[in-house]
């Protein structure tokens, strides 16, 4: 709360103000000081917390000349006080001499006539004249001088009359209310000030201003951050050349503010606005606000996966994966080579096989472990629709789309892993979108121009020989040069029989978590002889099996031979009847046809995309 200090000139007017500031202005406190003294005793009042002075007359001015931070207010010599002391004068003669400072007798002259007296006016510029105007005064043959305090010493002096021009009461609280006044005032501006002044200092935006001679005002912590450079070393300064790409002085004279530019300032890019401050219609200062460009990118990053990445998880980590093998081993140790780069990763193996379970593992042991892992298989939806899940679309971008748009993987993934199952059965055009979209890394919306940026890891998996189909015009051979930058090839399971037994117990643990069964020797040998054409996916689905029709506290080779006796497997080679030896010439005329387009092919044969991929499984045409 702002102080307040009464500065008396005199201790008769210091008494009066005593009794009346205990009564109606407690908040006020009291100190007494003539002219010279009492600006000195302002200048220490100042420095102690005073930010209101009430005084008068000479005191007063010169308080205001001396220049401390405190804001003078003057009490008001009223016309009622001047009559009062010119009555009282009179006794004296009708020849009265005013010796004061001109602003403690304004219009005095007027009342010449209106009192009857022989006014005569000699006012002082320094309060060391007054001995010689008083001196002066009576030497021209006044009966009386009217003054200030230091006039009526000097009369005193002189053995002759002085009349003191006196406040009234009346005067001292119209001064104590206007102090009172002022100082709610200040309170409201250092509270806006204080507030602006903690919005300016914790923001994460640097801010500079400067006004209209070119000198810095404001320099935030962000900005001293962002520049290397010391506040005191700048405010009130011309910006140094750290600041002066920022080009915040040419605001002063350009015709329109400038927004969102990108400039590199000491070495870091950053996002500017600069905007001009105005007052009255003329430009009086400028204001830039600034972020390093590597900050919104790590923010814009959190905001992606706090609103589109949820759920997108992966779990599977290397040290869960069984590799008694030393193919797998092998296997392993590439695969966590390959995690460390952030090279495209293209992941070969029979279906089955674990692919999705190493693009897991992978990106756990990456540096995006904390970001996104996003998984979609390809073969799953038509051409259009994957599009749209890939790519995203605006709303109304087709026939059934949301209204209000959706976000694509490729920005659900953005900072971790996209994980692209089945890539050989993606159609050729949208293979050149995600050509583009790994090349430049940038994506658009379906049914929009703008273009997203965005940091996404690839990992491809097929079971198919994408080589083969590159030759045969079924893949685009530059999209497979891009994704086969990093190649894994997983071993299948009748590569590595050392991880038959330890899978099929890990996975009758599962099935059976509270009393599983034990596999005798001759079962685990059993197992170990099969071929297990559907791999790892094939052994789990077959402990299950037998975890559900054991009986008893093991299981022994005969079940397990019963079990894969009863397993059709799902790529056995089975005989064609001529019935599917003609629907096989059927598929294969219509992908030839249409360049191996399924989409296509598939409305060829009248049957869709899903049935098309189906048949092609059972007939043997992978």
């Amino acid at each position: 709360m702002s102080q307040i200090t009464f500065l008396a000139p005199d201790a008769s007017m210091m008494e009066a103000a005593s009794q009346l500031f205990a009564e109606q202005y407690p908040e006020i406190n009291i100190a007494c000081g003539l002219l010279s003294e009492g600006v000195k005793l302002a200048v220490q009042l100042a420095k102690s917390g005073t930010d209101i002075i009430i005084t008068r007359g000479g005191t007063a001015d010169g308080i205001r000349e001396a220049g401390p931070p405190v804001t003078v207010v003057e009490i008001p010599v009223t016309a009622l006080d001047v009559i009062n002391t010119i009555v009282k004068a009179k006794k004296y003669g009708s020849r009265i001499g005013t010796v004061s400072f001109n602003i403690m007798l304004p219009g005095v002259s007027a009342l010449r006539d209106l009192l009857g007296v022989d006014l005569r006016l000699y006012p002082m510029v320094d309060e060391h004249q007054a001995d010689t105007l008083v001196r002066q005064a009576f030497a021209d043959g006044v009966d009386a001088v009217v003054g200030g305090y230091i006039t009526v010493q000097a009369a005193q002096k002189l053995g002759k009359p002085g009349v003191l021009i006196d406040s009234s009461l009346d005067s001292l609280r119209y001064a104590a209310d206007e102090a009172r006044r002022i100082a709610h005032a200040q309170d409201l501006e250092r509270s806006k000030a204080s507030l602006v002044r903690a919005i300016i200092d914790y923001a994460h935006d640097g801010i500079i201003a400067i006004d209209q001679d070119r000198r810095v005002t404001v320099f935030n912590p962000a900005a001293a951050k962002l520049s290397g450079l010391v506040p005191s070393a700048v405010i009130g300064k011309p910006p140094s050349h750290r600041l002066t790409a920022l080009g915040l002085e040419k605001m002063l004279t350009a015709p329109a503010d400038e927004l969102g530019q990108i400039t590199n300032a000491n070495g870091l890019d950053i996002l500017c606005n600069k905007v001009r401050l105005k007052a009255g219609g003329k430009t009086v200062g400028a204001v830039a606000t600034f972020q390093d460009v590597t900050h919104i990118q790590r923010m814009e990053a959190r905001v992606r996966k706090t609103i589109y990445a949820g759920g997108h998880i992966a779990t599977a980590r290397f040290d869960g994966i069984v590799a008694n093998s030393e193919a797998m081993q092998k296997c392993i140790e590439t695969a966590q080579a390959y995690a460390k780069t952030d090279s495209s990763v293209l992941i070969l193996g029979e279906t089955g096989s674990g692919k999705e379970v190493f693009a897991q593992s992978i990106h756990n042991f990456s540096r995006r472990q904390s970001g996104p892992f996003v998984a979609i298989n390809c073969a799953a939806l038509p051409g259009q629709i994957l599009e749209s899940e890939l790519f995203g679309y605006v709303g109304g971008a087709f026939t059934g789309a949301s209204a209000k748009g959706k976000p694509g993987l490729f920005e659900t993934a953005h900072g971790g892993t996209l994980f692209l199952d089945e890539i050989a059965e993606m159609d050729p055009a949208l293979q050149g979108k995600l050509l583009r979209a790994l090349q430049e890394k940038k994506i658009m919306r379906l049914g929009s121009d703008k273009i997203v940026h965005v940091d996404v890891r690839v990992i491809a998996a097929t079971n198919q020989n994408l080589k083969t189909m590159v030759r045969e015009n079924r893949f685009r051979s530059d999209l497979y040069y891009r994704l086969n930058v990093l190649r894994l090839a997983i071993p299948p399971l009748r590569a590595r029989p050392a991880d038959i037994g330890p899978l099929a117990e890990l996975f009758l643990a599962e099935s059976a978590p509270d009393q599983p069964p034990r596999l005798t020797t001759a079962a685990l040998e059993e197992l170990g002889r099969y071929s297990w054409p559907g791999n790892v996916r094939e052994l789990k689905s077959i402990v299950e099996r037998l975890a559900a029709v054991h009986d008893g506290t093991q299981i022994d080779a005969r079940l397990v031979q019963s079990v894969l006796d009863d397993d059709e497997p799902a790529t056995a080679a089975l005989p064609f009847a001529p019935k599917d030896a003609f629907e096989r010439g059927k598929i294969i005329a219509a992908l030839q046809a249409e360049n191996y387009n399924y989409e296509a092919a598939a409305k060829r044969l009248g049957i869709s995309r899903a049935t098309l991929w189906r048949k092609r499984r059972q007939l043997g045409l992978e």
